[in-house]
């Protein structure tokens, strides 16, 4: 049975709207995968620019010498404090 002029509309719309859906979600990942890199390298060069023997460290040494240093006595309480000191602005 041949669809109406109506129901054919409607099914276009219902295509364009997923259509629709489907570019604005690639958007939101697209700007969330951005946003993410944006912050790893930004944090990537802080971690050089504070510890410069990092740089020539592969990924796995630089894990072992962050895990090293929370594990220093008053890193938990020093990372606490930045947390609520960021919490505070």
């Amino acid at each position: 049975m041949d669809k109406s002029p109506e129901e054919q509309k409607v099914e276009k719309k219902i295509g364009q709207l997923q259509n629709h859906q489907k570019i604005l979600l690639n958007r939101k990942r697209s700007e969330e995968h951005r946003a993410r890199t944006h912050r790893l390298i930004g944090r990537g060069a802080i971690l050089e620019a504070v510890f410069p023997a990092v740089v020539g460290m592969e990924g796995e040494e630089v894990k072992a010498f962050l895990i090293a240093l929370s594990r220093l006595p008053g890193s938990v309480e020093a990372m606490e404090a930045a947390w609520k000191n960021k919490g505070e602005k």
